[in-house]
């Protein structure tokens, strides 16, 4: 409803508010997944939204990165397999590091169904990575995974912003958003407010999550 924003580079973005605010469809805009009805969605300066779907589908290929609540892994596939399916020729070498850097490499032969969901996000996340994307949309990558993964999964992410990746995320969790460095909440397809924080260190775990709290607080999240 009328959003103006940007989403800076380097940044750990995160969307917030309740169910039914139009978060999701607010990512899927962004990356180019949705189509516009009016407005235009602009990324390093080319009007992306006025693309021919060959041409996003280019860019969804090359410049983005996609991480969602389940996998989506291709069941008849290895996570080796999966990783390097998603990359250009030449890629394998870069995908057994991606799988090593996300702590899943000694299970890069086994199918999805064969390793836990911690495994598959983590395999997840590096074939978003293996194009070495601009930026990587995440949404509700945590949703479906227990206390452990979800650390493990959040730990990885952040891990990858503070070396320069730019993420989008949009979460529930109040232990996922407290991973980033912007936070936006959105209401009724409005973003009617943003908080800045500094990047996140483990010690100040606790001060973020009263912080954010707060803040949520204010719209009676």
């Amino acid at each position: 409803d009328h959003v103006s924003v940007d989403i800076y580079e380097d940044d750990f973005t995160i969307i917030m508010g309740p169910s039914g605010a139009g978060k999701s469809t607010l990512l899927y805009v962004l990356s180019g997944m949705d189509r516009v009805s009016s407005g235009t969605v602009v990324y390093k300066g080319k009007v992306i939204s006025r693309f021919k779907e060959r041409q996003m589908a280019k860019i969804r290929s090359r410049e983005f990165g996609f991480v969602f609540q389940q996998t989506l892994l291709v069941s008849n596939l290895t996570l080796f397999e999966n990783v390097t399916v998603a990359g250009y020729l030449g890629k394998e070498r870069k995908a057994e590091t991606l799988l090593e850097q996300m702590n899943v490499g000694s299970a890069k032969d086994r199918m999805p169904a064969e390793v836990s969901g911690g495994e598959a996000q983590r395999a997840a996340i590096a074939r978003a990575m293996i194009n070495e994307p601009g930026i990587i949309f995440a949404d509700e990558p945590t949703g479906a995974l227990n206390k452990r993964n979800t650390g493990e999964v959040l730990d990885l992410l952040t891990e990858l912003n503070k070396e320069g990746q730019s993420i989008l995320m949009v979460t529930h969790d109040l232990r996922a958003a407290v991973r980033g460095t912007r936070l936006l909440y959105l209401e009724d397809g409005k973003i009617l407010d943003e908080l800045s924080m500094p990047v996140f260190h483990p010690e100040d775990e606790r001060t973020r999550e009263a912080a954010i709290n707060d803040w949520l607080a204010s719209f009676q999240w």
